[in-house]
């Protein structure tokens, strides 16, 4: 069996049409069209309720990796010499395996993501991947509004001047890592154990996709092209217009990364992986566009925006298919389900995570019952069930709680009426989930744009 790993950056739950029933995440704006995903989904079991247990990027590709928990001691970190890895343990078993990705982070220098496979394959340039020293053929000034400090300006242009020579859509990153892809599959058709790590960085920001998909935003916007949103409070540096439209790009983006995977979608069917191959298609996180007053990801950002994502599984010929299930799991949890198929269980002992093949099976919808997470380096914490997400705040500030069932944008914080279910949820998972590292990391704040910039040690005290 074949083991096929699809992992998409700051995809959004609620952009994908069979997630949301078509239904238009913001006023004013279209409804994100993913026809791919979307029959790709008729071949497989969808789970309503993964969630990552560690943010952000890094740290949630450590955790599927290693089907271990990173966040009570885990930040964004290199791999360790001692971390077993999942295309390590399928070496041993005689896998060939392929890394093709442009998440820049994987080839930052000492990150080590990419050991163990035997090929990996980098498309450069993503965001602020120092590709291209030159300037910007661009007007910066075409891209910012008047209230972007210098370092945004200059992190815009790093992006610009790495993709001024883009020009058909196949020059765009998602494109070339699907080309890649499939590539690989072709050729490496011969082998009879095959894993292959696919890693597309969109549609994580800046989001300037293609304009034959800038679809989502007002024709008659005459603003600037804000392909990249800032941190803090979004009407201090941009107006209704400008937000609404910025929502409208990542829709556009998000709907041009399905038109790619298409295309991976169709080599699939043609070399015969959807017969012989488990295949996850998953998103590390959602995004915050502004729907609690914020874009970008931030430790204080702890809403379904952030931590609901697509997560589909196809079994070889498509066992169970069109299965919809709303079963609690964590992304550490994948690798000990590969394992356990692949008739390895006892190579999962050691593991955090635990195979959820019963619910692949269809003999049940309970896994876990509830899930905690948040930022290993922030003070926030979001604890959820099925029915209720709490988020446990630095001492200082109020905790929230949210019926998800009844408000799933989490509208209205109902702590004070229902103080019993806050105090259930928080006596679930013990202060060792709690503690901050003790110390101060510079720059915390600029990386994750937090409300606070203080990173001193926080220990949850029920309140």
């Amino acid at each position: 069996m074949n083991i096929i790993i699809i992992f998409l950056d700051s995809f959004r739950q609620d952009h994908v049409s069979v997630y949301n029933q078509g239904r238009a995440p913001f006023k004013d704006i279209n409804s994100c069209k993913t026809p791919n995903i979307d029959k790709f989904t008729e071949e497989c079991v969808i789970f309503e309720n993964a969630y990552p247990e560690a943010l952000p990027t890094m740290p949630v590709r450590l955790q599927v990796m290693t089907g271990q928990r990173t966040l009570p001691s885990r930040g964004w970190e290199p791999m360790k010499p001692n971390d077993i890895s999942i295309q390590q343990i399928l070496g041993y078993q005689g896998y060939i395996s392929g890394l093709i990705t442009d998440t820049y982070h994987f080839r930052a220098p000492g990150m080590n993501y990419h050991a163990g496979f035997n090929c990996y394959r980098w498309i450069r340039g993503q965001e602020y991947d120092p590709w291209v020293s030159s300037p910007p053929k661009r007007n910066i000034n075409d891209y910012v509004n008047q209230n972007y400090p210098e370092s945004w300006r200059n992190r815009i242009k790093q992006f610009l001047a790495n993709t001024d020579d883009f020009f058909s859509e196949e020059d765009w990153f998602p494109a070339k890592v699907v080309e890649e892809a499939c590539q690989w599959l072709k050729a490496n058709r011969c082998y009879e154990k095959k894993f292959l790590w696919i890693d597309s960085f969109d549609p994580h920001e800046p989001w300037n996709p293609p304009k034959r998909w800038d679809t989502y935003t007002d024709p008659n916007y005459k603003g600037k092209r804000l392909i990249m949103p800032m941190g803090g409070l979004a009407s201090k540096w941009a107006s209704p217009e400008e937000i609404r439209y910025i929502q409208g790009l990542y829709a556009g983006e998000a709907s041009f990364v399905d038109h790619c995977l298409g295309k991976l979608f169709k080599c699939f069917a043609e070399e015969g992986y959807m017969d012989d191959s488990l295949i996850f298609l998953l998103a590390d996180h959602g995004h915050p566009l502004a729907d609690h007053g914020k874009f970008l990801k931030g430790p204080d950002r702890l809403y379904g925006e952030l931590l609901k994502v697509p997560f589909l599984v196809h079994l070889p010929r498509g066992e169970n298919k069109g299965m919809r299930v709303d079963a609690l799991v964590y992304f550490h949890d994948i690798l000990p389900t590969i394992l356990e198929l692949l008739g390895q269980k006892n190579n999962t002992e050691a593991m955090h995570g635990k195979s959820f093949i019963p619910i692949l099976k269809g003999e049940t919808n309970k896994h876990r019952q509830a899930i905690i997470t948040g930022f290993y380096e922030g003070f926030d914490r979001c604890i959820r069930d099925k029915e209720w997400s709490y988020i446990a705040r630095a001492d200082e500030e109020p905790d929230e709680l949210y019926n998800i069932e009844d408000d799933p944008q989490e509208t209205k914080n109902i702590i004070d009426e229902y103080h019993e279910e806050a105090l259930r949820l928080s006596k679930m998972f013990g202060g060792y989930f709690y503690q901050a590292p003790r110390r101060v990391i510079k720059g915390l704040q600029g990386r994750y744009e937090m409300a606070s910039g203080k990173v001193e040690g926080h220990f949850f005290a029920h309140k």
